[in-house]
C-alpha cells in the first residue's frame, strides 16, 4: 500500500476525493429528480408523534419498508389518528436525509387506503352532475325568513340530532321540529335518506329541510354522495340546507342542496331566525319610528302656530283698516259744517260782485245763487246718502268678523280653567273644569270621563 502511495496515483477519476456531504447532496438530488410527488401504498409501522408535532413512522409491505416523516405544518389537516396496522396511501417526495444518509419519504397528504377510488368516483360524478346543471346556483332557492317548522333528517343516535335541536331550541324555540329519521352511515343508509327525503316532502308539513350528519372520513361520509340522493335533493320541493361533516369535508349532497353549511349547527342557525336578534331589531325600529313620530309632529305643531300667528295677524290687520277707515267716514261725517263755510264764502263773493255789477245784474245774479243753494242741497244730500250707506256696510262687515254675532246663529265658545280658548278634545282631560259662553250668558260645567 505505502509503494502505491509513493506512486502518486490518482484515488478517483477526477484526481480527489469529495466529501460525504457532497456525495449525501448528489444522490439526494439524483432520487428527487428521478422520483417526483407520488402516491405510495403501505402499512404503518413505528409510528411516533414528536414533541414538535412532526409525525414519523414506516411504510411496510410483505418485501420492503421506508422510513417516513410527515412534518406539523401537513399532518394537522388529516382529520383522522394513524395508527400502527393502518392499511394507508401516502403521498410524498422520495429524498435522502443527508445527516443520516438515510433514505425517506417526506409525506405530505395521508388517507386511508382505498380511499383513492373513492374519491375517483366522487370526482367523476361531481363532474356528470355539474355537467347537467345540477348545481347551478340559478336553480337555488332561497331559505324562508320565518319558518314555522323545520324537518332534520338524520340518524336518532346522531350526535348531529343533539347539536342541531340545542341550537333551534337557542335561537327560536317557537319554530316546531320534525325529524325524519334515517341512517347516516352503511350500506343502507343511501336508501334510508332518499325515503326520509321522500316522505318529508310527501307530508309537507315542515318549511325547510336540514340533511346533516357529523364529520368522518370519506367511507364514513359516502352515503350523502349518492347519485339518486343527489337528484332528489334537487327535485325536492322543500329547500335543503346540507350540514354534513366539517368544515372541509365536502359531498355531494352539499353542491345539489340549495345551501351548504359548514356543519350542522351551522345548518341550524341558517335556518332559524335568532328570536333575540329579532326582538332587539324590533325594539331598535320601534324606538326609531317613536322618534321619528316625535319629530313629524313637533314639526306639524311648528307650522300650526305659524299658519295661526299668520291669520291672526292677517285678522288684526284687516280690522284695523276697517276701523281705519269707519273712524275717517265718521269723523268726516261729524264736521259737515266745513264744506258749507266753504260755499258761504262763495256766496259773499258772489253778493259783493253783484252789488258791483248794479241793480239789473242783481236780480240775475239772486237767480244764479237760489239755484246754486239747490244744486249745493241736492249735492250734500246725495253725499250723506252715500256716506250712510259706506257706514251700513262696514258696519255690516264688523257684524261678520263679530264673535258675538256667530254665537247668535248658535255656536259658543268653549274656556280652559286658565282661560285659553279650547280648541282640541285632547287640551282637557277628564274632572277638568271648563266654561262654556252663550249668546245670552255663560255656563260652568266639568268634562266627565
Amino acid at each position: 500500500m505505502s509503494g502505491q502511495a509513493s506512486t502518486g496515483l490518482p484515488d478517483s477519476p477526477s484526481g480527489r476525493a469529495i466529501p460525504v456531504s457532497e456525495l449525501a447532496r448528489q444522490v439526494r438530488q439524483s432520487i428527487e429528480q428521478a422520483h417526483p410527488l407520488q402516491w405510495i401504498s403501505g402499512e404503518i409501522s413505528g409510528f411516533t408523534r414528536a414533541t414538535s408535532g412532526h409525525w414519523y413512522f414506516s411504510l411496510k409491505d410483505s418485501a420492503a419498508q421506508v422510513r417516513c416523516a410527515m412534518f406539523r405544518g401537513r399532518n394537522q389537516w388529516v382529520d383522522w389518528q394513524p395508527r400502527n396496522g393502518d392499511a394507508v396511501e401516502a403521498r410524498g417526495l422520495p429524498t435522502l436525509y443527508e445527516a443520516r444518509g438515510e433514505f425517506q419519504i417526506v409525506v405530505e397528504q395521508l388517507r386511508p387506503a382505498g380511499q383513492g377510488a373513492l374519491f375517483e368516483a366522487f370526482v367523476r360524478l361531481k363532474a356528470r352532475l355539474e355537467q347537467e346543471g345540477l348545481f347551478d346556483a340559478a336553480r337555488k332557492r332561497p331559505l324562508p325568513a320565518q319558518p314555522r317548522r323545520i324537518g332534520v333528517v338524520t340518524s336518532l343516535a346522531a350526535a348531529a340530532l343533539r347539536d342541531v335541536l340545542s341550537t333551534l331550541a337557542r335561537r327560536a324555540p317557537q319554530i316546531g321540529v320534525v325529524v325524519y329519521p334515517a341512517a347516516v352511515q352503511g350500506a343502507d343508509a343511501p336508501a334510508a335518506l332518499l325515503a326520509a327525503l321522500q316522505d318529508a316532502n310527501r307530508r309537507a308539513d315542515v318549511d325547510v329541510l336540514i340533511l346533516c350528519r357529523g364529520g368522518g372520513s370519506l367511507e364514513d361520509l359516502w352515503a350523502f354522495n349518492d347519485e339518486a340522493l343527489a337528484r332528489a335533493i334537487a327535485a325536492s320541493a322543500l329547500p335543503v340546507v346540507s350540514g354534513v361533516g366539517h368544515e372541509t369535508d365536502f359531498t355531494i349532497a352539499d353542491f345539489a342542496a340549495d345551501l351548504r353549511a359548514p356543519t350542522p349547527t351551522a345548518a341550524a342557525e341558517l335556518c332559524a331566525p335568532d328570536l333575540q336578534g329579532q326582538r332587539t331589531s324590533l325594539r331598535r325600529l320601534g324606538q326609531r319610528l317613536g322618534r321619528a313620530a316625535r319629530v313629524r309632529q313637533d314639526d306639524q305643531q311648528l307650522r300650526l302656530r305659524h299658519r295661526a300667528t299668520r291669520l291672526a295677524a292677517i285678522a288684526r290687520r284687516s280690522i284695523d283698516t276697517r276701523s281705519w277707515a269707519l273712524d275717517r267716514l265718521a269723523a268726516r261725517l261729524q264736521h259737515p259744517g266745513q264744506a258749507l263755510r266753504q260755499q258761504g264764502l262763495h256766496l259773499v263773493s258772489w253778493q259783493q260782485r253783484l252789488e258791483r255789477a248794479g241793480r239789473d245784474q242783481l236780480a240775475r245774479a239772486s237767480r244764479q245763487s237760489t239755484d246754486l243753494h239747490q244744486a249745493l242741497d241736492r249735492a250734500w244730500a246725495g253725499t250723506v246718502q252715500r256716506r250712510q250707506q259706506q257706514l251700513a256696510n262696514l258696519g255690516h262687515a264688523l257684524t261678520l268678523l263679530d264673535p258675538g254675532a256667530v254665537l247668535g246663529r248658535g255656536y259658543s265658545l268653549t274656556y280652559q280653567a286658565d282661560g285659553r280658548l279650547l280648541r282640541s278634545v285632547g287640551s282637557v282631560s277628564p274632572g277638568d273644569d271648563v266654561r262654556i259662553v252663550l249668546p245670552d250668558g255663560a255656563l260652568q260645567t266639568r268634562v266627565l270621563p
